[in-house]
């Protein structure tokens, strides 16, 4: 799957059901996460995981990185970096994930190649995911659209956005935010791609592969 646009992934697997997951990880990495890791994306269909980490220099955040990189390739799962294009590029990873203070969809794209898999935060606007469109990305991502503990956040949008932006363009869109398996319908009939998911799966009481099974049998 490697070196494949987030829309050919959506048409490959479009008989999986129209939502996939999109599995973000805690900010803490180390320790027995990768075997965490490992149960949950064995737990069911995951299409992609987005390594993120913040307050770590790129060194450490490599190496932090390498192994679990590992286990996204060896399961045919899409290993996403937030935010940094360098360490995205020296990691060798399918992509990278750019808020709105991250950088251009179009110097990633110069760095990265053009197999590379770039997503764009756009929080609650419909002019800034159509400005990420025109630049390049490979997928929008609105939200929060719930309130989250993950991160500090000022924007919740209506999830009606998912269905204007899934209507009029072919980019896909990605749903963020306080997502979990009890509130996710709403954002999976108004129109997401993929909801990407958090908290949901790494504090569940119940435990990691549980979550992403019950949010599997959600998308279908």
């Amino acid at each position: 799957m490697h070196n494949e646009s987030f829309a050919e992934l959506f048409a490959r697997d479009e008989e999986r059901g129209p939502c996939q997951l999109y599995l973000i990880s805690p900010l803490d990495v180390g320790g027995d996460f990768p075997e965490r890791l490992k149960r949950a994306l064995d737990a069911g269909p995951v299409a992609a995981f987005q390594f993120r980490v913040k307050g770590v220099d790129q060194h450490k955040a490599a190496v932090l990185a390498e192994p679990l990189l590992a286990i996204c390739r060896e399961r045919d799962v899409a290993f996403i970096v937030n935010d940094s294009i360098a360490l995205a590029k020296r990691l060798g990873a399918d992509g990278v994930h750019l808020g709105q203070d991250d950088g251009d969809p179009r110097d990633a794209r110069r760095e990265l190649g053009p197999g590379a898999q770039i997503g764009v935060t756009a929080h609650d606007s419909k002019h800034l995911a159509m400005e990420a469109g025109e630049a390049g990305a490979d997928y929008v991502a609105f939200g929060s659209f719930y309130p989250t503990t993950t991160k500090d956040v000022r924007h919740f949008p209506d999830p009606s956005i998912l269905g204007w932006w899934s209507t009029i363009f072919e980019i896909p869109c990605v749903a963020i935010g306080g997502i979990t398996p009890e509130n996710a319908q709403p954002l999976i009939d108004a129109g997401a791609d993929f909801l990407a998911v958090s908290g949901a799966v790494w504090n569940a009481p119940e435990g990691e592969a549980e979550a992403v099974r019950r949010f599997v049998a959600l998308l279908g």
